[in-house]
């Protein structure tokens, strides 16, 4: 007995030496990839600064998303609701740190693609791109494809597997985020045309929105839906959620000028402008329509105004934004006040009649108002408007598309939807045993 207690040490001990080895080695590779030449001359250190706090306003938007979401979604729901958004952080970082970057930034092939050169961020270290480190940067625009990946959950909010949700959220990621960042942003052929997009109106905004509305229609009504009254259970929650946002929209936007300059103040000044005036559009077309005004309708009006200045922030003057908020606020009203109820879809939380419309409209607007680093319609360029309209095609064909087969490659594998009794339950007690409020 003594002699197997020896040698059962001796294989723990050698299991563990192993294990300690591996980790090294594994950790000498990813702080190789990190730490690649660093070129300090051409690094501006105010530029720095604003985006690597830029960097975390943009990345504490995702729980102020779940907390936005989790208001509205009904009680039983609000933990798995949060999840969703605060799990999906953490799964796209990863990937976005392990392939992700690569695939949307890495030298283009053919103008679809990027290459595998920054795979594990190999060849990505404090080396200067731009003015910023290279490291920086890829952190920074890590950020915005997490927030993409966790928008999308609230067109099937209460109804769907967290495995699924998992599972979905990775494989949108890299067959619909990420080559959709690269033709915009990463040198292929959407840039390549001149297809402007500030912050992301094509890649953020119309992307999830499709994705959403085609979720919404394949994943199936929640049971009730339309008959039942499902209001949000705690608006307050969603206040809260919706001042995260905002605050966060302006590292969003701002950051993306990639530098502490004029082009940040521009940006700056015109998200601002454009989400008040969506807000104060939504509220007085509720009060004359419904003969009250809302506060999840002035949030609603907030979120359409912030996602149509995205793709022109740093493109159009504050006059110019005062116009895009005005008309996203009532496009968007109309799409949740008005169509979906036409169409009877369940978009649980209106990604699609916000995000949807609001980036379709400010990619457009941004074709027609450009007067700042571009041209549009009303300064002498017609044709950037029609370029912007490309963008919004090719958007919306690769997203609706992969979307579809991606829900399809879920559904026959990890299956999409909770049973109708977990349902029922709840998605916080079924999904994660857990409850939001135990009072």
């Amino acid at each position: 007995m003594g002699k197997v207690c020896v040698a059962a040490a001796g294989l723990l001990e050698s299991l563990k030496r192993s294990a300690f080895l591996l980790l090294a080695v594994l950790s000498g590779c990813l702080l190789n990839a990190g730490v690649a030449g660093a070129a300090e001359g051409a690094i501006d250190k105010a530029d720095t600064a604003w985006l690597l706090v830029s960097t975390a306003m943009v990345m504490f938007m995702t729980p102020g998303l779940a907390i936005f979401y989790a208001g509205m979604a009904r009680r039983k729901n609000v933990l798995s609701t949060i999840m969703q958004s605060f799990f999906i952080l953490c799964l796209i970082t990863v990937q976005w740190v392990l392939a992700g970057y690569s695939l949307s930034f890495g030298p283009d092939i053919n103008g679809v693609i990027g290459s595998l050169k920054f795979l594990g961020l190999n060849n990505v270290g404090v080396e200067a791109k731009g003015t910023i480190p290279h490291l920086l940067f890829m952190a920074f625009q890590g950020m915005f494809a997490a927030i993409t990946v966790a928008l999308i959950t609230g067109a099937f909010a209460e109804r769907i597997k967290f495995s699924a949700v998992v599972v979905f959220s990775i494989l949108w990621a890299f067959f619909v985020y990420d080559p959709l960042a690269h033709w915009v942003w990463g040198g292929g052929w959407l840039q390549a045309i001149g297809v402007l997009d500030f912050a992301g109106g094509i890649v953020v905004h119309i992307s999830c929105g499709i994705s959403a509305l085609v979720a919404a229609i394949y994943v199936g009504k929640r049971k009730g839906f339309p008959r039942e009254h499902m209001p949000p259970h705690n608006l307050t929650l969603t206040v809260v959620g919706m001042g995260i946002l905002w605050f966060g929209w302006f590292g969003f936007n701002a950051g993306s000028a990639l530098a502490s300059d004029a082009g940040a103040v521009v940006a700056f000044v015109t998200t601002n402008t454009a989400a008040a005036v969506g807000t104060l559009t939504w509220a007085f077309i509720e009060w004359a329509h419904r003969g009250k005004p809302t506060m999840l309708g002035a949030m609603s009006g907030a979120v359409a105004g912030l996602g149509s200045i995205t793709p022109a922030a740093g493109f159009v003057t504050p006059g110019a934004s005062i116009v895009i908020g005005f008309v996203a606020g009532g496009l968007c009203y109309i799409a949740v006040t008005i169509m979906k109820p036409k169409f009877s879809y369940d978009d649980t939380l209106d990604v699609f009649g916000i995000h949807g419309i609001a980036g379709t409209w400010g990619t457009i607007a941004t074709g027609i108002f450009a007067s700042i680093g571009a041209t549009g319609l009303l300064h002498g360029n017609p044709t950037q408007l029609v370029k912007q309209c490309i963008g919004v095609g090719a958007t919306i064909a690769l997203s609706a598309i992969g979307t579809l087969i991606l829900l399809k490659v879920v559904d026959l594998t990890v299956g999409l939807r909770v049973t109708k009794e977990e349902e029922i339950q709840g998605l916080d007690l079924t999904q994660h045993e857990e409850n939001g409020y135990n009072l």
